[in-house]
């Protein structure tokens, strides 16, 4: 009357969309009636494993694979459910069911990471181009501002100036004038 799992291992089932997968179920039980059970079966495993089998085979058997991949949750409930309705005629009480893998053949699991790889590298790109709209935004509007405020224009013009006065190691200027202006020719 302990608690036993049933692992239901490999079964290839063939999707709405005819691609061969193979899945892996587990089933937690616990006998309720082991002298009723005695007398119906030598092996409630085998029923149960037989009674899955054959439930999983159908429903699943309707979804596409992209269904199937997310819907898994939803498969293993409705598993439960109707192997639960049937839990008095095996003498036992299901506790769980779920499906522990998907395993889907070589070439369609190249595909998918094909495209899961291209969806990624899309979604990036999506997102670098908001960051080069969101920059060239603020761009124009320092630029408006600038354009409008000649003093914001000239304290801009100085905080390059400090920048490039920053990495030069000496600045040689000869003659009469302006220093600033001299030094703005420079960059220029």
């Amino acid at each position: 009357m302990k608690v036993q799992q049933l692992e239901i291992s490999g079964q290839e089932i063939l999707t709405a969309d005819k691609i061969g997968v193979r899945l892996n179920i587990l089933c937690s039980y616990r006998i309720t009636k082991p002298l009723e059970l005695a007398r119906r079966t030598d092996s409630v495993a085998n029923l149960l494993y037989t009674r899955i089998q054959l439930l999983a085979r159908e429903y699943i058997g309707g979804f596409r694979l992209d269904e199937l991949l997310a819907r898994k949750e939803e498969i293993g409930r409705f598993l439960m459910k109707q192997i639960q309705e049937m839990q008095e005629e095996f003498c036992v009480e299901i506790l769980n069911i779920g499906i522990k893998d998907i395993i889907l053949p070589g070439e369609i699991r190249e595909i998918m990471n094909t495209v899961l790889v291209a969806e990624k590298k899309a979604q990036a790109n999506v997102i670098m181009r908001r960051e080069e709209v969101a920059s060239t935004r603020s761009l124009l509007n320092t630029a408006k501002l600038m354009e409008e405020n000649k003093v914001l224009y000239r304290l801009k013009e100085l905080e390059y100036l400090e920048r490039i006065c920053d990495r030069v190691g000496s600045i040689s200027l000869n003659g009469a004038g302006n220093v600033l202006e001299q030094l703005a020719a420079l960059t220029l």
